[in-house]
């Protein structure tokens, strides 16, 4: 299982949450949505046209906007990921 971390260069709440997994040693797919323009199209219609990031989509569709480490790492056990 492998999820998709939309994120930026300039952003810290990124930072804290990309330590946290690989912390737990969770797989995941990094996407700077600076650079990719589908991917920040992508994230804007998941948010109803807001660019909030971290935004961290998992295999089953679900996702979470700028989480808090509790509750990112909630989910992730939620999700069998660790």
């Amino acid at each position: 299982m492998k999820i998709d971390f939309y994120t930026t260069d300039w952003c810290g709440d990124c930072v804290r949450s990309k330590a946290l997994l690989n912390r737990l040693n969770v797989d995941f797919n990094e996407i700077n949505v600076d650079i990719n323009q589908e991917a920040n199209e992508y994230i804007k219609s998941l948010q109803v046209n807001q660019r909030r990031i971290p935004t961290i989509v998992f295999d089953d569709g679900s996702f979470l906007v700028e989480p808090s480490d509790i509750d990112l790492e909630n989910k992730l056990r939620e999700l069998n990921y660790i």
